[in-house]
């Protein structure tokens, strides 16, 4: 099931409220749940998500001077193989997420820190320049590059809760459409986007008709992002 579309709200804010809300609406129980990053429960996935709006927080209070050197596309990388768990910060989440222990608390945090990063994002000049991970941005790229972000763990949020609300079909598409560009290729047309996106990086394994669909770009799946 997907969320109702706002369209008078600009993308981020669509997706980072659709998010904030179905992390509002997780069960205490649910937090103990798999999610849909491997190795992750859905409160180590919460956790990283409150690190993700304080990047935001971070990255809108860090202006450049200097003309922009990647736009919403190249601000993603492809990464030859998927992350270990072994980094620093990501060995981190799991321990962090635990530290909570009550899931009200994980919660709470999320909700203060994400809701302060839509509305620093609500007030920022979309032509501002930021500086973040030795790139600049404009702000309107920088927001934009983070609606595949905000998607991706929206489904991840999801994957083992069938009967919650998933991303809007607007996040969905743009996701996808991001997603393609950054593979140079089109995925199956008639693959809905959810399953476009969970196959594409990985999330689950393609069906045998699904991977006849994706053709010679199957060899190169998933796309790792970084």
């Amino acid at each position: 099931m997907n969320t109702v579309d706002a369209p008078h709200e600009p993308l981020f804010s669509r997706a980072l409220s659709a998010l904030l809300t179905a992390v509002a609406e997780t069960p205490d129980e649910d937090f103990a749940l798999p999610s849909g990053c491997a190795g992750w429960l859905v409160r180590d996935l919460v956790c990283h998500l409150v690190i993700d709006a304080q990047d935001v927080l971070i990255t809108l209070a860090t202006p450049a001077e200097t003309e922009p050197t990647a736009d919403a596309d190249s601000y993603w990388r492809l990464l030859v193989e998927a992350p270990t768990g072994d980094a620093p910060l990501d060995a981190l989440i799991p321990r962090l997420a635990a530290a909570y222990g009550d899931p009200a608390l994980l919660r709470f945090h999320l909700d203060d820190v994400g809701s302060a990063a839509g509305r620093a994002a609500r007030l920022a000049d979309p032509a501002a320049r930021v500086g973040t991970q030795e790139m600049v941005l404009t702000v309107e790229d920088f927001l934009s590059s983070y609606v595949l972000e905000w998607t991706l763990h929206h489904l991840d949020l999801v994957a083992h809760r069938p009967t919650a609300p998933g991303p809007a079909a607007a996040s969905l598409a743009a996701a996808r459409a991001a997603l393609e560009r950054l593979a140079g290729a089109a995925f199956p047309a008639a693959l809905p986007d959810a399953d476009a996106l969970t196959v594409a990086t990985g999330r689950r394994p393609p069906t045998e008709a699904e991977r006849e669909a994706f053709g010679d770009l199957a060899t190169r799946l998933p796309l790792v992002l970084g």
